[in-house]
């Protein structure tokens, strides 16, 4: 390694543990429900140029959204992992991805597009063989999988990465105080005419390679999205399950890998427009607009607005059912699920005069300055290792 580049990388890179303190949620006087016992929230802190708000929610038995922010003097990173089928996945991209792209970008000397497309490798790689190590006593590891939605603000650039169908979207300025919602990822999902055209282009052969079923499209009527990390027994024929697991059941041999882990990777320089990004899980999407979540940013105070985005997609959860949030509130996690999904947040304000202010360094810094990982509610009590 260059010199140079190993001082700044020693200076700036190395791991340090530092308290990051979340809350529960309170009571926010919804009919005297009371506090909402499965919602934590970082409500506003620092990051390298601007602030951040965090919120997520447990709907399923064991939370399966995983996800993190990570700022240092010359970059902010953010991870939003959404799990399928158990959290080993999630946990997995959580521990691991953040990390290849901070030993990549020092290889590089640079943060650049490979580099997170090399790191979102590797971080398969290392899910697939860990599913390899433990297939013959934990089988079902082959069917756990996660959607994966990164976003990294290095010297005015945004880089974003995604699998699956969490979404990030940007609240642009429009002249006179108006927000405008541009949505910055593709949505990988069967639910998705382009997402169907593109499986039945790449399997001509294979007249179920999307099947509606219950009214949902699915994946060999299976699963919804087309771009994960994990899965493995949609993607290696080593990883097939006995054919009495009737829910993963294949009708037929695998003849080549109907999902894959290559994200859509895309780079954006930060215009002075650019008021803030929202990096949000599907469970967000299924009941806010793009447009809604940008008024909503736009038009409330920042200090627990990604708490305010959860809250209100709860709300309209419970209004499809004919229910109150309150009502949601008292329902225990795993029956929640029959009402909405997992949910994470991530509101992220850009300070553009901040944003020349990052550093000469020509690597992104990447150490722990402050941190969010959301694992569940444990790991709100404190910073956890990446390793």
């Amino acid at each position: 390694m260059w010199p140079w580049l190993e001082r700044i990388a020693s200076a700036c890179w190395d791991r340090v543990r530092r308290y990051a303190l979340t809350r529960k949620d309170e009571d926010d006087g919804d009919a005297g429900a009371g506090a909402d016992e499965l919602l934590w929230s970082r409500d506003l802190a620092r990051h390298a140029a601007g602030e951040f708000s965090f919120a997520v929610v447990q709907a399923n038995d064991v939370l399966e959204d995983h996800s993190q922010v990570e700022t240092g003097a010359a970059a902010t990173f953010v991870g939003v992992y959404d799990g399928h089928g158990g959290a080993e996945a999630s946990r997995f991209i959580s521990h691991h991805l953040s990390a290849h792209i901070v030993r990549l970008a020092q290889e590089h000397g640079t943060m650049s597009e490979d580099v997170v497309r090399n790191a979102f490798s590797a971080t398969e790689e290392g899910f697939l063989s860990l599913v390899r190590r433990t297939h013959l006593i934990k089988p079902a590891m082959a069917t756990i999988g996660s959607c994966c939605l990164v976003g990294i603000i290095w010297r005015g650039t945004l880089y974003l990465a995604n699998l699956g169908d969490s979404r990030a979207v940007v609240g642009c300025s429009n002249g006179q105080n108006k927000i405008v919602a541009e949505q910055l990822t593709r949505d990988h999902n069967a639910g998705m005419e382009e997402i169907r055209q593109e499986l039945r282009s790449l399997h001509p052969d294979d007249s179920q390679i999307v099947v509606l079923k219950n009214g949902v499209w699915r994946i060999k009527g299976i699963i919804q999205v087309s771009r994960s990390i994990g899965d493995a027994y949609l993607k290696k024929r080593e990883f097939a399950l006995d054919p009495s697991t009737a829910r993963f059941h294949l009708s037929e041999p695998l003849r080549r890998p109907v999902l894959t882990s290559e994200p859509s990777i895309c780079s954006r320089v930060l215009s002075s427009q650019d008021r803030f990004l929202i990096f949000a899980s599907d469970g967000l999407w299924e009941h806010i607009s793009n447009q809604e979540a940008v008024e909503i940013v736009h038009n409330s105070p920042r200090e627990g607005i990604a708490r305010r985005l959860v809250q209100t997609a709860l709300k309209e959860a419970a209004r499809k059912r004919e229910m109150r949030y309150g009502d949601i509130k008292k329902l225990d996690r795993g029956v929640r699920r029959y009402f909405h999904d997992d949910i994470t947040v991530v509101v992220v304000f850009i300070h553009h005069e901040q944003l020349g202010q990052e550093g000469s360094a020509s690597v992104p810094e990447l150490s722990v300055r402050g941190f969010v990982d959301a694992g569940g509610p444990s790991s709100f009590s404190g910073l956890n290792d990446i390793t």
